[in-house]
């Protein structure tokens, strides 16, 4: 199984558990095992909400947040990986972790089973359906379409609640599947409609555009991490960790890491984006391979970055004058040699070169992945204004080498009473915020699609 944050145990964490010291309870049974075993046993599932493999090794929502906690603890996170959420369930009641974070909802039928943790994230269980086919109109509509769940889900929990109110609404619950996979079997026209909570449907609509969000079927509902019934200390320790977490501002920073650039949907431009992967994409990869290569870049973000630019369309031409498929200005493309802008092999080789010398001029205390993010928002708008967005979080308080909080400065540059005080005055800051959660967008389509498409990036 995968390990991580390996780690010596935290010498507070030690004299609390050896001296039932620290003015707290005297150590619960599972702290003490958790101690002695210098690791905690997290169940999860492979998804894109929840844990991955990423470009940069593991990751996930869940991943990075049960890390923390275990690194709280001064102990590893191993990460035991399961096929669905009926698998996470089943081996937490056989006690085979130590507790489940794994995008699960705390649910009244759940209660009766197992100790939940603190509520982390607002999500609501939502119908959908695909373009083009059932689209029941209310709830007593669903009696007359095929609706299919994962096993063991808060959904299953929540149709048995409306069946009071439709006595023919049916559906099937399956274990072998997750709610992913049963997302593209409605994609597919293989059943008619599916329940999924609202972030998984976020994610997973970019990849398939055809979903349709029919109707909402809960107000919102919190996930948390559910554990063994008898685990009171752990439960404890939880609520002790969350309640610091608004302060230092993780949730936030995890939120805007695997949700923030999520939110946008527009169905013909996705659409789009897919179609032209496969018919403009395998011509311009070849440039974007070699030109990320020579700077140390991912290729993808580069394609994804000249999409939002041209849409891979190496005449193109803005109102403003840049030109081509990164869309340089005169003066930008004589600084990087680049003498024809629409040649594309110039035109990538320049933006590439562009990006990565903004990327080298940020302070070396901005980390990936915030290091590129902060680079693309300066490709956009500019440096100078970048860097009066960085003077300014810091006056109010926000931390500057994040961007999940830059970016939530850097449209006050359009505001007079921020602007007229800074070095480089007037920006539409919103813009270098919906240009950067665009390309993050088109990048995780982009290699979701390669990779099922071809098995390979």
């Amino acid at each position: 199984m995968p390990d991580t944050l390996t780690t010596r145990l935290a010498p507070g964490l030690a004299l609390c558990l050896g001296l039932a010291a620290c003015g707290e309870p005297a150590p619960s049974a599972e702290m003490e095992a958790i101690a002695e075993r210098g690791e905690l046993i997290v169940l999860t599932r492979n998804a894109p909400t929840t844990y991955f493999f990423g470009r940069d090794g593991e990751a996930g929502f869940e991943y990075d947040l049960a890390s923390a906690f275990a690194d709280h603890l001064g102990v590893r996170a191993r990460f035991v990986l399961l096929d669905s959420v009926d698998d996470v369930v089943r081996a937490l009641d056989e006690g085979k972790g130590d507790l489940a974070a794994a995008g699960l909802t705390h649910t009244p039928g759940r209660d009766g089973r197992f100790t939940f943790g603190p509520g982390y994230f607002l999500v609501q269980q939502q119908l959908i359906c695909r373009r083009g086919g059932a689209s029941p109109e209310s709830p007593e509509d669903l009696a007359d379409v095929q609706i299919m769940v994962t096993a063991s889900s808060s959904y299953v929990e929540r149709l048995e609640e409306l069946r009071a109110q439709v006595p023919g609404l049916t559906w099937e619950a399956r274990a072998d599947l997750t709610t992913e996979q049963i997302l593209e079997k409605v994609w597919r026209r293989e059943v008619d409609c599916a329940v999924a909570d609202s972030n998984i449907v976020a994610v997973n609509r970019r990849y398939f555009p055809e979903l349709k969000v029919i109707m909402p079927l809960t107000e919102e509902e919190s996930l948390a991490w559910m554990l063994p019934p008898d685990s009171r200390g752990l439960q404890r320790e939880l609520n002790h960790w969350f309640a610091g977490l608004e302060d230092n501002g993780l949730l936030a920073i995890l939120q805007g890491r695997y949700y923030g650039h999520v939110e946008i949907f527009d169905y013909v431009d996705l659409a789009r984006f897919r179609r032209r992967i496969d018919s403009l994409l395998p011509r311009f990869r070849p440039l974007f391979e070699e030109a990320a290569g020579t700077h140390d870049l991912d290729w993808t973000l580069l394609a994804a970055q000249a999409y939002q630019e041209s849409h891979w369309d190496p005449t193109a031409r803005s109102p403003t004058g840049v030109r081509g498929m990164m869309m340089l200005t005169q003066l930008t493309a004589g600084e990087l040699n680049v003498n024809d802008r629409l040649d594309p092999a110039q035109s990538i080789r320049g933006g590439a070169r562009y990006l990565a010398a903004l990327r080298e001029r940020l302070p070396d205390s901005i980390q990936e992945p915030d290091r590129t993010w902060i680079a693309l928002a300066a490709y956009n708008v500019g440096m100078g204004h970048v860097f009066d967005a960085r003077g300014l979080a810091r006056e109010l308080g926000h931390d500057p080498d994040t961007w999940v909080e830059l970016r939530e400065v850097l449209p006050l540059l359009a505001q007079p009473r921020y602007h007229r005080r800074l070095r480089y005055g007037y920006a539409r800051g919103s813009e270098p915020v919906e240009y950067v959660r665009r390309i993050r967008n088109y990048q995780d389509i982009l290699i979701e699609r390669l990779s099922v498409v071809s098995g390979q990036l």
